[in-house]
């Protein structure tokens, strides 16, 4: 937006530099929208007001109890124009709170908090409404308003005490309406619509009060998949503005990842992690977090992080070799390593799905352009990994392709080799490396797969 504002960055500013800025955001975010197959979606209310360089939230070392019971405490926190922050953690870990505090509707015990570049204590309730619109959680309502009515009521903080809705009114509640597509039950009583619909005129309402920052909880809770997805391109489009910003509580760590610049885990009574998606949703991070076992690769259509956890599985971790390709090797190489195997893969050709997880997982893939033999010295490398694991694992090879070997059956069904392993093309040097050799159907189960790992392994100690 334009530089030479009102001094007073609380006022409705109707200068012709608005109507320029206006355009220029419109034009941006309309070309996001089209990125994402929105083309058709009304523009949003523009916000009047701009705090320089100054980040639109700023939070340094919060701490806030109830009694006796500290629930977050050092937490740091900046949204800056144009980023969407991600709050994630377990249930109970205190993302509400954190937002409550920064918004003043829970006092900390310690800390500061800046909205605007402004100590939040010493802005009035109308000023921090006019800077930061709250989409709550819970969307219970007390009365039963239009729903028209209640999405009026984010133009309070721009109102004087005895004012009407003016025509500038109407038209943010036009836009926030049909940009939120809750324009179609306009009339109807809020008590009268689903919960998922109530939801989205909570975001209209926000919306329509055409504040420079956005706090969502659990905005996609009670939402289907497809209006999820929309309310998470809308927030999108919001905060691409350029002087907008967002930050929102997310249970749904792959939609934090696909959507959010910068997320902060907090876990444990405080921030356990924070930055881009990319570095911060480790597997080490997600499990010490959300106590589980995690493995975390990448989502083939929308290229950010994908997290997948599993229950605990309580395993002796050891050196384990993949044979076999394609995605049944994959899934194997993702468990092997969330239950914290060393797992290794190859040969494989380049850009396999299972050389693509085993990256993920930071192990060792052996690869081989498609459709050529490995070199010598690619199949030493591949036989030396199978040689110095303590098992290996031949995916989609059925038992009787273990036949005329030296291997055996254990009681509980396995079948492992201590020889060399009848197996098609290159990969069958491989097998004979191996010291054992565990044949894994492509369906294998979670649970399956851990104990053939275990029983393997068990015979040679």
């Amino acid at each position: 937006m334009s530089a030479d504002r009102s001094a007073d960055p609380d006022a409705k500013d109707t200068e012709a530099a608005d109507a320029e800025a206006t355009e220029v955001g419109a034009k941006e975010a309309g070309e996001a929208a089209v990125a994402r197959d929105h083309d058709d979606r009304a523009p949003l209310p523009d916000t009047a007001l701009s705090f320089g360089d100054a980040p639109l939230l700023s939070a340094a070392d919060v701490a806030v109890s109830f009694g006796d019971l500290d629930v977050v405490s050092g937490v740091d926190l900046r949204v800056e124009p144009g980023s969407l922050v991600g709050l994630v953690g377990p249930n109970g870990a205190g993302k509400t709170t954190v937002l409550r505090a920064v918004t003043g509707a829970v006092e900390p015990d310690a800390g500061s908090v800046e909205i605007g570049g402004d100590p939040a204590s010493s802005l009035s309730a109308k000023a921090v409404g006019r800077r930061v619109a709250s989409v709550p959680q819970a969307t219970n309502l007390a009365f039963d308003f239009r729903v028209r009515h209640v999405v009026e009521m984010g133009r309070t903080p721009h109102l004087g005490r005895f004012d009407a809705h003016g025509v500038e009114d109407d038209e943010a509640v036009d836009a926030a309406m049909a940009a939120a597509d809750v324009e179609r039950f306009a009339d109807r009583s809020i008590t009268a619509v689903s919960g998922g619909e109530r939801q989205r005129v909570l975001l209209a309402r926000a919306l329509a009060q055409a504040a420079p920052l956005l706090l969502l909880d659990e905005p996609t809770a009670s939402l289907d998949v497809n209006h999820a997805v929309e309310t998470l391109e809308l927030v999108r489009e919001f905060v691409e503005d350029g002087d907008r910003g967002a930050i929102a509580a997310i249970h749904d760590l792959d939609a934090a990842a696909r959507y959010c610049d910068e997320v902060v885990v907090l876990a444990n009574g405080g921030v356990q992690a924070a930055g881009p998606p990319e570095s911060v949703l480790s597997a080490s991070t997600v499990g010490a977090a959300f106590d589980a076992e995690a493995f975390v690769g990448r989502d083939s259509a929308t290229g950010t992080p994908a997290v997948t956890a599993f229950p605990h599985s309580d395993v002796e971790s050891r050196r384990v070799h993949v044979i076999g390709s394609g995605r049944p090797a994959a899934r194997v190489v993702a468990r092997l390593a969330a239950a914290g195997h060393e797992p290794s893969v190859g040969v494989v050709p380049a850009g396999d799905a299972a050389a693509g997880a085993t990256a993920d997982a930071g192990a060792t893939a052996v690869t081989a352009p498609p459709f050529e033999e490995p070199s010598p010295e690619t199949l030493a490398a591949a036989r030396g990994l199978a040689a110095d694991a303590d098992a290996t694992l031949a995916v989609g090879t059925a038992e009787g392709d273990l036949a005329n070997t030296d291997g055996h059956t254990n009681g509980d069904g396995h079948v492992t080799a201590d020889g060399p392993v009848t197996a098609d093309g290159p990969n069958a040097e491989v097998a004979a490396a191996a010291d054992r050799v565990v044949p894994v159907a492509p369906d294998v189960s979670g649970p399956e797969l851990l104990d053939a790992v275990a029983t393997a392994t068990a015979d040679g100690e």
